[in-house]
């Protein structure tokens, strides 16, 4: 990068201010009458050489520039340093004299969160209205009056169905909640496996019955008791088993497996079906909320678009690893790895 010509000359600062400089994790510079004095590492990673240029090689967004030269403490949100777009709050600082230091934040994080909160919002509010429009529609024809039995039958069945998905959103957000809450709080009980994956495996028969599937369940004999909270292993257990049995159960004659075994100081379990498969494409974001691969599919079979998400938020609190490996055409398979101690 050029000097920018006819600028003051550099001056020399006490190394002691560049050893502060360096200890800041953050970009930063130290600037005087428009010039850059110096430039941590990570400025210098972000900007380049930037020591003895005009700071408007550096900070090009104009609001942000003006913020810099005014000399006075202040911060302001920008775009424009580094990769384009990427977010960042410029706080400035006086130190004495004609000399201010800048810092970048960077604000990636924290904008993909906002992003993901209002995302969130209107996916479920989509997710919640879907529903209640029908139940709002088929309860004010019910009202008007003047239809046949039979009808009339339907329409109502139509307004429970409608209502249990609406029900069932809601206790999966809730306990979206509740596992959020608890996320950093390792769980303390000794759970044993045997009882709870037969009983999944219970769980899931009528499921798999009626969308003429098998179930198999392969255990290592004498599997351990791991730390954990019971009831959110079940959640995760069950799950995994009710998605390979909706989405992996396409025909009759269909396979779902689940299988459990210790590993390296791991607990592995493994659940898989012999399904349609996912497109390798979809893998990356099956686990976000309310992310369907084929939606008329997954609302026509009851699904709500979370089973996943609670899997996976329930895994990492336990401390554990998710991996979701599938070809079209070939099935599926879902690995789940829980620390034994």
């Amino acid at each position: 990068m050029q000097k920018t010509a006819n600028l003051p000359q550099m001056r020399q600062f006490d190394p002691i201010a560049r050893e502060l400089l360096e200890a800041l994790n953050e970009p930063a510079l130290l600037v005087e009458r428009q010039i850059v004095q110096l430039a941590n590492h990570a400025a210098r990673e972000l900007l380049g050489d930037i020591e003895g240029s005009d700071v408007r090689l550096a900070i090009r967004q104009p609001q942000a520039l003006d913020h810099a030269l005014k000399g006075e403490a202040g911060e302001i949100d920008f775009t424009g340093a580094g990769d384009f777009g990427r977010p960042w709050r410029l706080i400035v600082r006086p130190v004495g004299g004609d000399a201010v230091m800048l810092r970048l934040i960077d604000r990636s994080d924290a904008h993909a969160a906002e992003k993901m909160r209002v995302d969130f919002v209107a996916n479920a509010s989509h997710e919640l209205r879907t529903p209640l429009t029908a139940i709002i529609g088929y309860a004010e024809t019910l009202q008007e009056g003047g239809l046949d039995p039979e009808l009339a039958a339907k329409f109502t069945a139509t307004i429970r169905t409608e209502a249990e998905r609406m029900y069932r959103i809601i206790e999966d957000l809730m306990s979206l909640s509740r596992i959020e809450a608890d996320r950093f709080v390792a769980p303390t009980e000794r759970v044993d496996l045997d009882p709870l994956l037969h009983g999944s495996i219970q769980n899931a028969r009528n499921q798999a019955q009626a969308c003429g599937c098998k179930l198999h369940l392969e255990l290592q004999d004498g599997l351990p008791p791991i730390p954990g909270d019971y009831a959110q292993l079940v959640q995760v257990v069950d799950n995994l088993l009710s998605n390979a049995v909706r989405y992996g159960c396409t025909s009759a004659g269909c396979d779902v497996r689940l299988a459990a075994a210790t590993e390296d100081g791991f607990l592995r379990l493994e659940v898989s079906d012999t399904g349609p498969g996912i497109p390798r494409h979809h893998l990356p974001f099956v686990t976000r909320r309310f992310y369907r691969v084929d939606t008329a599919r997954s609302r026509e079979s009851g699904g709500t678009g979370l089973g996943l998400a609670i899997v996976k938020h329930i895994v990492e609190r336990h401390r554990g690893t998710m991996a979701i490996d599938s070809e079209p055409g070939k099935g599926t398979t879902v690995t789940v790895r829980l620390p034994l101690a």
